[in-house]
């Protein structure tokens, strides 16, 4: 019996400093009103902190510094923990059906999926994925979080161009923490992309050309897309409103 014809084209979307709050909405109307396979690139958000699903802000939000100057809270429709993000964030999300895959679509099996792929589009001496980090060495320079449905998954991804050490100031500690990590401080266990890479247009270009050497690729404007960002669907992307 033949397979079942499997297409192997993904839409691009690359964005240019789109509030993270507006890039998430989209993936989750991707996620759910297409059957499709995406990738969103996302140049920079205005600072925001983003949160996991499940996550209580009081276990990882420093409260008093919100207090006296705020920031958007997010909350995502996937897992994972918290982060904070700013114009020097970059951001890779991608939303692809599982029949593009020979291999079960859980979240090891993803996870070493995208080790793999970033391995060869960066080409960082060191770079690797470390328990659920991207990691140089053993400093952590990307996190990612994922949702998965039936026949469809999202695996979004945020990357440390640069960062501002006050800005870690709005994280407490997180309650629960890589091993790897070693109880280090932020500052100690974090690393910065722009030390490793040329620029932020090589990073970009560097995803595109392995995206289009493995897929049929196509660069599309958002605007086409709107008819199917405004179907009704599933929506837990929110800002978050409690703070206790």
């Amino acid at each position: 019996m033949d397979k079942p014809f499997v297409s192997k084209q993904i839409f691009l979307l690359h964005f240019k400093h789109t509030p993270i709050f507006e890039q998430l909405k989209v993936e989750e109307a991707l996620l759910h009103t297409s059957s499709d396979n995406w990738c969103i690139i996302n140049e920079g958000s205005s600072p925001a902190i983003v949160m996991g699903i499940s996550a209580k802000p009081k276990e990882w939000i420093n409260l008093k510094k919100m207090e006296t100057a705020p920031l958007p809270l997010i909350q995502r429709c996937s897992g994972g923990g918290t982060v904070i993000v700013d114009e020097e964030t970059l951001f890779v999300s991608f939303i692809f059906q599982k029949t593009l895959f020979d291999f079960p679509c859980y979240p090891r099996h993803i996870l070493r999926w995208s080790e793999k792929f970033y391995k060869v589009a960066l080409s960082i001496p060191g770079f690797c994925l470390c328990e659920n980090d991207y990691v140089i060495g053993m400093n952590k320079c990307g996190g990612n979080a994922q949702y998965i449905k039936k026949a469809r998954f999202i695996h979004h991804s945020t990357f440390l161009w640069d960062y501002q050490e006050k800005h870690m100031d709005y994280l407490l500690y997180p309650p629960t923490t890589p091993i790897y990590r070693a109880t280090r401080t932020h500052s100690d266990f974090l690393c910065r992309l722009k030390d490793h890479l040329t620029s932020k247009h090589d990073f970009i270009s560097y995803i595109k050309q392995t995206l289009s050497t493995r897929y049929d690729l196509s660069e599309i404007d958002i605007n086409k897309i709107a008819p199917i960002l405004q179907m009704p669907h599933q929506q837990n992307t929110k800002n978050y409103i409690a703070l206790n």
